[in-house]
């Protein structure tokens, strides 16, 4: 065994016994040495003290490009990998193996920004428009429920976690419970706040259990507080009902929901502030999404756009 094979060997040891990863963890650290061992082997090298920053980033490429026994790795996986490697030269430094952290210049790949995915008003009207069979107290909760969703951009676990007295239905105003305990108010729009009125006079009291009783404003059918995986179900039977065949989520409302208010002219920090984000930044992924939208119009309406 190499001098570098049984490093990597004790840094496993470490990893497992003083750190505690979990097994899923541990086994995905010691695949990515394990390669990046016989990668280092590969260029003649067999002992910690002789690896060079080109190593390092000879290994990136080798994970990006592969080779005869492994496929190209997106940036995700790569970046993955290289989490590992540097985590190991750092424990090579700090047991005092090596005398300088090759790896401390080596960036992670980033990967590329997905752009969240809206659904054009039509699509969110058919699915509001589908929710369950019409006049039955279930079809009421989940209209109430999309309505809701799409008319405040609350995250599913915000809408689910709503209590009667969160609402303020004459104001027009609900209390959202957002992350780290955030809280904030935001307006809700007539649909949205007809949609819980007619839910909550003709359809919720039927739901409500004697024996456990709740404020929550969503119920399931034993009269408990609805979940999270019970109103992802929902949206996305209303979104088959609806002939929608894109891909759809909870957040999918919540994207839509910011775009729509983007393209209608609202402000970003007005959108940051309902969305209840913490810096304006994540927020402003959503205006890449109007300028797309609008480089398209351009491209198709402007008579000089494109040769």
């Amino acid at each position: 065994m190499s001098d570098l094979d049984r490093a990597v060997l004790d840094y496993l040891s470490h990893l497992g016994v003083e750190r505690g990863l979990a097994d899923n963890t541990l086994n995905s650290y010691r695949r990515d040495l394990r390669r990046y061992a016989t990668h280092l082997a590969g260029r003649g090298i067999d002992a910690p003290g002789a690896i060079a920053e080109t190593d390092v980033l000879s290994f990136l490429g080798a994970l990006r490009t592969g080779d005869a026994d492994h496929p190209p790795l997106g940036a995700a996986s790569a970046a993955r990998a290289v989490v590992a490697v540097r985590g190991f030269h750092k424990f090579l430094l700090r047991e005092r193996l090596v005398e300088a952290d090759v790896s401390a210049a080596v960036k992670p790949p980033r990967p590329a920004s997905r752009l969240p995915k809206a659904l054009p008003l039509s699509d969110v009207e058919a699915i509001l428009a589908a929710a369950g069979a019409p006049g039955t107290t279930l079809a009421k909760r989940d209209q109430a429920l999309l309505e809701v969703l799409y008319g405040t951009g609350a995250r599913i676990s915000e809408a689910v976690g709503l209590d009667v007295d969160d609402l303020d239905l004459t104001d027009g105003s609900v209390l959202l419970r957002g992350k780290g305990g955030k809280q904030r108010i935001v307006p809700i729009g007539s649909f949205a706040r007809a949609a819980v009125e007619d839910y909550l006079t003709a359809g919720r009291s039927a739901l409500v259990s004697a024996k456990a009783s709740t404020p929550a404003v969503f119920l399931n059918a034993r009269g408990g507080r609805l979940s999270r995986q019970s109103a992802w179900v929902v949206l996305v039977k209303a979104a088959q009902r609806a002939g929608i065949t894109t891909e759809v989520s909870p957040h999918t409302l919540r994207h839509s929901f910011a775009t729509h208010l983007l393209d209608g002219g609202a402000d970003v920090r007005v959108v940051q502030e309902l969305l209840g984000h913490a810096s304006v930044t994540t927020t402003q992924v959503y205006t890449l999404v109007t300028v797309e939208k609008l480089r398209e119009i351009y491209a198709t309406a402007h008579p000089r756009a494109s040769r």
